[in-house]
């Protein structure tokens, strides 16, 4: 059998070309392809789809229409789904220690089936929180010619009754918090549970999901328009379609690779649309570990430079009024990136999937309106919606949303937990007082290990009534959805050694925020910690077995980025 490819050019032809391939070529004739598809490109089409969450439950529907449109575009799909955990299933339980673990277990399954099978390329599709980082990872690292697209966020629900408000799941974690202080009911709980998630798709705000998203096209990875797209929306086939032959150009030309793509330049650009919507603190996380994939060190200071420079100028939820179906209806993510890049906060030079530049790629996006994105000449604040926080607690940083904060500046006295279970008991029976420092510890990618999110606590705060009313500090996570004075990622963590570990109640913490501060401190000497920090006991915790304790042995620092090995992949060409 002879192949019209050249067999240096495609890697597939290491499976399907010579004598020796005969079984190979049999085991892709099981699969009912025809010699014709056996000498295509052969692409790995990659989603997340499933049962596990309504983020991910029509992915395989719409990788479908993307296999679709590789065919036609000249290439021959396999479909490859791979694990998600599910954020909203696995909230304020032990559960949580996989939710960012699944972003590497993502990574590595992309790498391998790439590798082991010899794909030459891949179609990403992932919806919940850790699926479009966990992608993304994978296909830089393993940088053959690629394309991701967000699988869409939900469609908000509406609450019954006369004022029709627009829902999301968020809305339902705040009134857990209203029927313990006992300002609302179960039956208006049970209601908003049953209303505020109608369709498939990911949580409507710009949390996670949707800020990563958005990260997807500002780095150049995905479409244009794309991101914010609703999951239900008969738009999604032929975007898909239109992305897939987008692929095969790539594939069958000299487009760039991943790692063309995810330079220094896109992943500024990343961050900024971050900072410009109040998006989700995870993507500090996340993208340090796009950046490791190749090769690059971005760490939390690099990111927190972009932060501080970069306007807030879209007043979407949880620290706004708007969500992704209104950012759509406005002409999608690109009018945000343009606004960003003619105001210059974006490198419009910046290289995308399709081999044009960023600047040519948003040439035909839309303007702002005002109102759910403004002008970057008129922010709602100069100094985005993100900051990192640096100080003797916190001395290789820590993450706040300032989107929609009301204060900036906060002191007073630690209220210390050693996990989320002891710190979510006390919230829920009111054991803490307005002023103080709530802080959770014990929580970061080593110590939990898996860095939980504290959405649960800071969501009951809220419908408490509290939320403006005290802090939070943790070396763990918080979820996109999380609004308040809520400081996580805190680094060195406690398992680390970390000033946090030797934290005591009533040690007055000192919070600010403000853009010519960015601070938070313990009101310590730095011989007094020192002191405590040599007398501490380390904290053995649980004996954790199987993967959790494959990734405390390997995981790094929360500013790295919550890697788990050394990066910049070199996946060298079999010779045939």
């Amino acid at each position: 059998m002879t192949s019209p490819t050249n067999p240096k050019r495609f890697r597939s032809a290491t499976i399907r070309e010579g004598t020796i391939r005969a079984t190979t070529r049999s085991f892709l004739h099981a699969l009912g392809q025809d010699d014709e598809d056996i000498e295509r490109p052969h692409i790995g089409v990659f989603h997340t789809g499933g049962e596990m969450s309504p983020c991910n439950l029509n992915l395989r529907e719409q990788a479908q229409h993307a296999k679709t449109g590789i065919y036609a575009g000249g290439g021959t799909p396999h479909e490859c789904p791979v694990v998600s955990v599910s954020d909203g299933l696995t909230m304020a339980h032990s559960g949580m220690r996989f939710s960012l673990i699944s972003r590497e277990l993502i990574a590595d399954s992309v790498e391998a089936s790439t590798r082991g099978h010899q794909w030459d390329g891949i179609f990403a599709i992932g919806a919940c929180d850790k699926n479009l980082p966990g992608l993304m990872m994978g296909m830089v690292r393993c940088n053959v010619p690629s394309v991701f697209v967000h699988g869409g966020s939900a469609l908000p629900g509406q609450m019954p009754g006369p004022d029709g408000r627009d829902l999301n799941v968020v809305d339902t974690y705040e009134t857990i918090g209203k029927v313990l202080a006992g300002t609302a009911t179960h039956g208006e709980l049970d209601a908003m549970s049953r209303a505020c998630l109608p369709t498939a798709g990911a949580c409507a705000g710009q949390f996670t999901a949707n800020t990563m998203g958005m990260v997807s096209e500002a780095l150049g990875l995905a479409p244009i328009g794309s991101s914010m797209v609703p999951a239900v929306f008969s738009e999604r086939a032929p975007l898909m379609r239109r992305a897939a032959k987008n692929l095969m150009k790539a594939v069958m030309g000299d487009s760039p690779l991943p790692r063309d793509i995810v330079t220094r330049k896109a992943l500024e650009n990343a961050c900024a649309v971050v900072s410009a919507t109040g998006g989700s603190t995870n993507a500090a996380l996340h993208l340090p570990a796009i950046a490791h994939e190749a090769g690059i060190k971005f760490h939390l200071d690099d990111v927190a430079e972009i932060f501080a420079r970069t306007a807030l100028i879209a007043d979407l939820r949880p620290g706004g009024q708007y969500l992704a179906r209104d950012v759509f209806y406005i002409g999608g993510a690109g009018v945000i990136l343009r606004t960003l890049m003619e105001q210059g906060f974006l490198h419009g030079d910046a290289l995308t999937f399709t081999g044009r530049t960023m600047a040519e790629e948003l040439a035909d996006a839309a303007a702002p309106d005002g109102r759910v994105v403004r002008a970057a000449g008129n922010p709602i604040t100069r100094d985005g919606g993100l900051a990192v926080l640096k100080g003797n607690l916190c001395p290789d940083g820590a993450l706040l949303k300032t989107a929609g904060l009301q204060t900036l500046v906060h002191r007073g006295p630690a209220r210390v937990f050693n996990s989320e279970e002891e710190a979510q008991a006390a919230v829920q029976n009111r054991r803490y007082e307005p002023g103080d420092v709530i802080v959770i510890r014990n929580e970061g990618p080593k110590g939990s290990p898996g860095m939980r999110e504290m959405l649960g606590i800071t969501a009951l705060l809220y419908g408490q009534g509290m939320g403006d009313r005290v802090a939070l500090l943790t070396d763990g996570r918080f979820s996109g959805a999380t609004r308040g004075l809520c400081i996580g990622y805190a680094g060195p963590e406690a398992a680390d050694g970390g000033p946090i570990a030797v934290l005591r109640d009533g040690d007055v913490v000192a919070i600010d925020a403000r853009a010519d501060a960015r601070s938070i401190s313990v009101e310590l000497t730095a011989e007094e910690i020192a002191l405590r920090l040599s007398k501490r006991e380390v904290n053995a915790g649980v004996a954790h077995r199987g993967l959790l304790e494959k990734y405390a042995l390997t995981v790094r620092p929360a500013h790295q980025g919550a890697v788990t090995h050394s990066g910049a992949v070199t996946w060298l060409r079999d010779e045939s």
